[in-house]
């Protein structure tokens, strides 16, 4: 079976599949993308980079589709090239957000085509106009119409889709559900393991000091520190929650810029800003800033050692993409306070595998985290039931491959 992947970051959620049917010597598997990325055992990669924009006077809702056609049109020019040299894809597989697979159809009309059905953007009910803080998009029903149609383009000649949770793929229009099936990218659970032996070395300002496995240590985990993933919540819950903890550490995991939603707004005196130094200013008068450490983007390996250290973990989104991480911290073993909010809900029962609280409460997700670190029964009873939940429904070997796989096999039938 010849297969294409189309990723922007690939391997990005395809990290599993693509790399599982590589070794298969009957199939070939090549994968174009746009950034770089490190070589996967048998897959063949082909970079293509899209032209830059030609003009300087779009309208602020059509600038972002036409970067999007530009990626359509550098990576329909290299697919016809790959036709030319024989290749003909018995499947293609591709994320449609970036518009990469968007014109795929004009080149092999006859190839099943699967699309990773992350999100689609909706006015109501989701991320957008969620947080007032940061102000409300009265005309996001039309922005967002453009935002949507580089998918919307897409979806007519899509054979099959794919979204990781039920809520996502609820953000697609009715009509098109049927053809999503819900398998979420799954989770390592062999290696995402409790380990109550675990300590974490830290290297602050020069000097190195250990976190103890005895430690009390709450931790916090983001791609990148934003408000779509609660980043100011967190922040403005912390001195309360450090008042109550006098011995808790907290890590804090996550690079300065933005995955999702705009950069802080500049001002004159601070033309870059980042949201991590607008809301630690904002408490840092309330902190004892020796107990905080702000780690960055670290390795997996040191990923998996923060939340093995956890006494608390704290997962908090605006209803949006689902983070791999809060199934991760799962998997560990973690005692989980999170916000209720979709799709979180939908992986997290609330006193069972973990306790929610409202997005916008911080004295409640004090309240939580630091009962939470009184009550280590309670602890231990809410990671036990969410490493059991995550084995039995996200397990990657056992549960996500295998349905992954099957789905592309009906993708080719």
């Amino acid at each position: 079976m010849n297969v294409l992947f189309v990723h922007q970051n690939f391997p990005g959620q395809f990290k599993h599949m693509a790399p599982e049917l590589a070794r298969d010597p009957a199939n070939r598997v090549v994968a174009l993308h746009v950034n770089p990325l490190r070589p996967i055992s048998g897959v063949e990669t082909v970079a293509f980079s899209p032209a830059p924009s030609q003009s300087r006077d779009l309208h602020r809702w059509v600038a972002e589709f036409e970067s999007k056609i530009a990626r359509g049109e550098a990576a329909y020019l290299t697919a016809k090239r790959l036709k030319s040299e024989g290749f003909r894809p018995d499947v293609i597989i591709a994320h449609p957000g970036w518009g990469e697979s968007v014109f795929f159809h004009d080149v092999w009309p006859s190839a099943p085509l699967g699309l990773y059905c992350e999100y689609r953007y909706n006015a109501t009910g989701a991320d957008v106009n969620f947080d007032q803080e940061f102000g409300s998009d009265d005309d996001s029903a039309c922005r967002l119409r453009i935002k949507n149609a580089i998918q919307d383009i897409q979806i007519p000649n899509m054979s099959a889709g794919i979204s990781p949770t039920h809520w996502q793929r609820s953000t697609y229009p009715e009509p098109v559900r049927p053809l999503i099936s819900v398998i979420h990218d799954g989770i390592d659970t062999q290696r995402l393991v409790p380990n109550s032996r675990t300590g974490f070395v830290l290297n602050r300002d020069g000097e190195r000091f250990s976190i103890a496995p005895s430690d009390e240590v709450i931790t916090y985990v983001v791609r990148n520190l934003e408000p779509y993933r609660g980043f100011h919540c967190f922040m403005r819950a912390l001195p309360e929650i450090m008042r109550r903890r006098p011995r808790a550490q907290v890590l804090i995991v996550g690079g300065d810029g933005v995955s999702y939603g705009p950069k802080p707004p500049p001002t004159e005196a601070q033309p870059e800003r980042s949201w991590k130094k607008i809301f630690l200013d904002e408490v840092r008068g309330d902190l004892d800033l020796s107990r905080v450490h702000f780690l960055g983007r670290v390795p997996y390996d040191h990923f998996r050692a923060v939340l093995q250290v956890s006494t608390v973990h704290v997962y908090l989104t605006y209803p949006f993409v689902l983070s791999w991480s809060l199934l991760e911290a799962m998997s560990t073993g973690c005692a989980v306070v999170a916000s209720d909010t979709a799709p979180v809900r939908e992986v997290l029962r609330h006193n069972d595998t973990g306790l929610l609280v409202d997005f916008f409460d911080t004295v409640g997700l004090a309240d939580s985290v630091c009962n939470l670190c009184d009550d280590p029964a309670t602890r231990k009873r809410l990671g036990s039931a969410a490493r059991i939940d995550v084995v039995n429904k996200f397990d990657l070997e056992a549960v996500c491959l295998p349905a992954q796989l099957n789905w592309i096999r009906s993708l080719q039938g």
